[in-house]
């Protein structure tokens, strides 16, 4: 709560505002409370720490946080935290492994597209890892399917599910926890281009499934679900995904709760816990098989909108089709990453969430 009040935002600045600093923070425990206070003061330092690294990343401009900034920074925190090794695929190795949904999206930018993986290995060798994977989009036009001007600025905003993974990761090696992690991040731009997509264009999946294009400004999902199929690779206990996916998730709850879905209570349980413990609240969606439906395609195995009704639900179920094989749960954050107004800035969230889920887990 101290970190988050005295953040400032003065990289682009030429002017310097006077430094809003904490000088100390005083915490008072007994003696016999006293480990556990202090294990609890250099947790909530290192989800400090993680939040403030996701503001900071979500707040600079798109021409400096492009793809290729936000590898680096991703390269950056593995090379000073223990026990964590990072991976960046480039577009030659996206394309050899059939990710055609993931660059139809960056084939309209003139910045290339990467899949950041970091690996953070904090148990057993042979234990599963929870995979935890954000949407990068570092600047989101919508492509042919234009967004409209006011507000666009915004949209440097899209990449507030990738900054999320790497802040979450940066704090899980912070607190040592002794579980494996994965976080994938694959970051693009979506940009207006002679060769962007065109709604009706049809694309295969690393899947293999085919999606028709009906709205290029739904291009969330289209670099999500190859992430989500290369997270199979590392066979997770469970796969976290967290975007801001929809405006319709805005529309149904507004900027207090993140939206969840997913195809297992467990999981989804577990998240509303530690959502509840963090104070980063969540709200679940039904993800029912009756929205498929609004999903047909004439043309292709499915399509990538479902029209009007229930958007944040059909984008889910979109994703849902990529997710079959494991544990899944999907969070649109659309609503709560990032403030607008005269605060405007990002907020960091679901950090405080996704890192309560961690430590629950290490300590269970």
């Amino acid at each position: 709560m101290f970190n988050d009040a005295i953040y400032q935002y003065q990289e682009t600045k030429s002017s310097k505002e006077s430094k809003i600093e904490l000088k100390s923070v005083r915490v008072l425990a007994a003696d016999d409370i006293k480990p556990q206070a202090e294990l609890g003061l250099q947790q909530g330092i290192a989800i400090a720490q993680g939040i403030q690294l996701t503001k900071f990343l979500s707040d600079l401009p798109g021409n400096i946080c492009t793809p290729s900034y936000l590898a680096e920074q991703a390269k950056n925190i593995a090379a000073s935290a223990n026990k964590m090794s990072i991976e960046v695929l480039e577009e030659s190795d996206m394309e050899a492994l059939g990710m055609g949904s993931f660059l139809s999206v960056s084939r309209g930018s003139r910045q290339p597209a990467k899949l950041i993986v970091l690996n953070y290995q904090g148990g057993e060798k042979d234990n599963q890892p929870i995979v935890i994977v954000g949407k990068g989009l570092t600047f989101d036009a919508g492509g042919i399917s234009l967004k409209p001007g006011a507000g666009m600025d915004e949209m440097k905003y899209d990449m507030c599910g990738g900054a999320s993974v790497l802040g979450t990761l940066q704090a899980a090696a912070e607190m040592e926890l002794n579980i494996n992690i994965i976080g994938i991040v694959p970051s693009s731009e979506n940009m207006p281009d002679g060769d962007a997509n065109k709604p009706g264009d049809v694309v295969t999946s690393m899947s293999g499934l085919t999606i028709e294009i009906l709205n290029t400004d739904a291009e969330g999902r289209l670099i999500l679900c190859d992430a989500l199929t290369y997270a199979k690779k590392f066979n997770p206990e469970v796969v976290i995904d967290l975007a801001t996916l929809t405006g319709a998730c805005l529309v149904a709850l507004g900027r207090v709760p993140s939206g969840l879905l997913g195809n297992d209570d467990e999981l989804c349980n577990d998240l509303i816990n530690a959502s509840e413990t963090a104070c980063d609240s969540l709200w679940r969606l039904p993800l029912w098989e009756e929205y498929q439906d609004q999903l047909k395609s004439s043309f292709a195995d499915l399509a990538n909108i479902g029209g009007r009704d229930a958007g944040t639900i059909t984008a889910a179920c979109f994703l849902s089709r990529f997710t079959e094989d494991y544990r899944w749960a999907h969070l649109d954050i659309a609503g709560t990453a990032w403030r607008t107004g005269i605060n405007k800035g990002a907020t960091g969230r679901p950090v405080p969430l996704l890192s309560q889920y961690l430590i629950n887990r290490a300590n269970a």
